[in-house]
């Protein structure tokens, strides 16, 4: 399988202490399938940061979810109640109980699979936390929005399994 990440450097070595907490799986190193998503995000990257777009593209073994001592959680291509609830816990600075299974504050699990919450997510997910709208109306209106999907390493093992083809710029 090719993953890609989309940033504005050619990543040499992948350090987990420079990703950014409060991310929707938890502090780690995202990637996606689509190469078409990774050049947006490495856009976006760019004019945020300065440099210029860079996607950075990797290889792993395609039964990877199932390698031994690997701890993953997999969500699915489709947005769900568990889904929610973990990015909105993750996202959350003051989500303490780091123990429970819905957050991946501590990363207990090396890789987490599933759909990015984008903007129009974000919004629902507000909306939510602002009490202005039920959980199942949350619920409702995420089945209605077109989702890519990421794949996040959260430990160096599961780093260990991505092996760098080369960048697209």
């Amino acid at each position: 399988m090719t993953l890609y990440h989309g940033t504005n450097i050619d990543i040499q070595s992948i350090d987990l202490a420079l990703c950014r907490p409060y991310k929707d799986f938890g502090r780690g190193f995202y990637t996606t399938e689509f190469p078409e998503q990774a050049q947006k995000m490495a856009k976006r990257v760019a004019r945020i940061y300065g440099g210029k777009p860079v996607v950075n593209i990797y290889k792993i073994d395609d039964d990877f979810m199932q390698s031994d001592g690997l701890n993953v959680k997999d969500f699915g291509g489709i947005p769900s109640e568990s889904w929610a609830l973990f990015v909105m816990n993750n996202r959350n600075k003051f989500f303490t109980d780091f123990g429970s299974g819905d957050c991946n504050f501590d990363c207990k699990y090396d890789i987490v699979c599933g759909p990015v919450a984008d903007d129009d997510m974000t919004m629902l997910f507000r909306q939510y936390q602002n009490e202005l709208i039920s959980f199942d109306a949350l619920i409702k209106g995420m089945t209605f929005k077109e989702v890519t999907s990421q794949y996040s390493f959260h430990t160096e093992r599961a780093i260990r399994l991505l092996k760098k083809e080369g960048v697209l710029k």
